[in-house]
């Protein structure tokens, strides 16, 4: 308990602390009253030209204007509420987005102002697997499209999800599927109003209703994933989803034969940090940010699901890796060749690669045609990762203990393996439980990543709820904390078994035992 009680405190601590510069910052803020008269800074695209502009990967926006304003320099983001926190904090001059966020953007942030110009028109498809379903799938798409078109399907649903738009109360249904045409894998980018969203605990949003009408039209079960927009058309063309959502179509990407029938269309508007409008002081947005991220549709409940995911993740990558690695080194230890040299080609393999790009190579190509969940696949990339490492400290650590250990050990009638566990190991965890320790922590914190492959971890649950809230503060927070908490707990277990092997800390009786066991 006291332990805990230390940790709570340390969390509180950093809160405070991270909550500073914010309370400074507020405080040296003019107040509405004594602000000077609002005037924009831009009010054409070439007054941005030598700016800097965000824009969401792979939406291809900065190609409608980037020939007007050559010298501009185009600063990319995974997600869109990113874009604004850089707008606000003076790192972009502008963004640009569809007119349809928009709308959702500045009822959360009134200081958001627009061009009168729009940067131009887009036109969104859906993307086809490449696969044996590939020409039905397109084929029944495109008929569902024009159907929709002709009855006026698609223009109800624009109204629906986009013109009257109402995050809380809109919802789709996303059940009653008869399904005799199997399971078809969806791709959408979750946590983007009003495309794809969490509400009220259930997926919904354009994209979303559009799916599901579809599968019940034609015989099909969806099944979604929510995943970064970047990684929407990868997934497709890897095979590891039947269809993507909301792809914006181009000259190039037309050539690849899988994109289905325009199915909205929409103006792209060039944002900039206009007057802020909101009547809320400091503490008032403070109170309605954490209203937003906790309490509202009970957010609180994503937060724990995304905390069980990664406690999943970490924990079995812990057990599953320790195991591999630890039988790899008996294997290897007395030097036969071919264990050691597998072995060694797996530490060149894995050390040598960016951990991101393992997962989203055992995702989208090792794994891409099997169902396999997204988080099975990260424990197995995690527990490579991690086997790595144990194989490595057993190496350090047993290489630390004098050859002249397991001669004695030996001498005194022990057997091979008998000298290894009783008399090596023990001495050799003293140097390796360290690092190990600090590799625990090491794997907590690179979880982070397994959002791009489709895993509704604690990081990703914080961006989809950023995403919905527009707000950053306490979602970032709060993952901090349980990450360092989640961090603190596992290392304080590794402690206190250290504490327990540790040679000069054990009883007498305990050190004899082996030796009278032999007697």
């Amino acid at each position: 308990m006291r332990r805990i009680s230390n940790i709570a405190k340390k969390a509180l601590l950093a809160v405070l602390i991270l909550l500073l510069p914010v309370c400074l910052f507020a405080a040296d803020s003019p107040d509405a009253e004594t602000a000077e008269e609002y005037t924009p800074e831009f009010k054409t695209i070439e007054d941005l030209n030598g700016k800097k502009i965000a824009v969401q990967t792979g939406v291809l926006y900065e190609e409608l204007i980037k020939d007007r304003i050559p010298d501009t320099e185009f600063k990319y983001f995974t997600m869109p509420n990113d874009m604004i926190q850089a707008l606000r904090s003076g790192k972009v001059s502008a963004y640009l987005v569809e007119e349809v966020g928009f709308g959702v953007q500045k009822a959360n942030h009134p200081e958001l102002d627009r061009l009168e110009e729009v940067a131009g028109y887009i036109d969104a498809s859906c993307i086809i697997g490449n696969n044996d379903k590939q020409a039905t799938l397109l084929a029944q798409l495109n008929e569902f499209i024009r159907d929709s078109r002709a009855n006026g399907l698609l223009d109800w649903l624009y109204d629906y999800w986009i013109a009257d738009f109402d995050p809380v109360n809109d919802t789709c249904d996303i059940g009653n599927f008869t399904g005799e045409n199997g399971i078809i894998n969806v791709a959408v980018e979750g946590g983007y109003e009003p495309f794809s969203f969490v509400s009220n605990g259930r997926l919904a949003g354009f994209d979303v209703d559009f799916v599901c009408r579809f599968c019940r039209a034609y015989g099909y079960t969806p099944n979604f994933s929510e995943i970064p927009f970047d990684a929407i058309a990868p997934g497709v063309e890897t095979g590891k989803f039947d269809i993507g959502m909301n792809i914006v179509i181009s000259e190039e990407r037309n050539e690849t034969g899988t994109l289905s029938d325009i199915y909205y269309t929409c103006p792209v508007l060039v944002i900039i940090l206009g007057e802020d409008t909101s009547e809320l002081n400091f503490f008032q947005r403070i109170a309605n940010s954490f209203f937003k991220t906790f309490i509202r549709e009970d957010r609180w409940k994503l937060f724990l699901q995304g905390i069980g995911v990664t406690l999943v993740i970490t924990i079995l990558s812990i057990i599953i890796g320790t195991a591999v690695g630890f039988g790899a080194f008996m294997l290897c230890r007395h030097g036969r060749v071919i264990p050691n040299k597998i072995t060694g080609f797996f530490l060149w393999l894995v050390h040598g690669m960016p951990t991101v790009l393992l997962l989203m190579i055992l995702y989208y190509i090792i794994f891409g045609s099997s169902r396999l969940d997204g988080m099975w696949i990260s424990i197995i990339g995690f527990s490579l990762i991690f086997a790595c490492s144990v194989f490595e400290m057993l190496r350090v650590g047993t290489n630390a203990v004098g050859r002249g250990q397991y001669e004695a050990s030996t001498a005194l009638g022990y057997s091979d393996n008998q000298s290894f566990f009783r008399i090596i190991l023990p001495q050799a965890a003293g140097h390796f439980l360290p690092l190990y320790r600090n590799e625990i922590v090491t794997l907590i914190k690179e979880t982070a990543v397994v959002g791009y492959i489709s895993v509704l971890d604690l990081t990703r649950i914080s961006d989809l709820v950023r995403s919905r809230t527009y707000e950053a503060f306490f979602p970032l927070i709060l993952t901090a904390i349980m990450y360092f908490i989640i961090a603190a707990i596992l290392t304080r277990v590794v402690s206190r078994v250290e504490i327990r092997i540790d040679p000069r800390r054990r009883p007498q009786e305990k050190i004899l035992a082996g030796i009278r066991q032999i007697d």
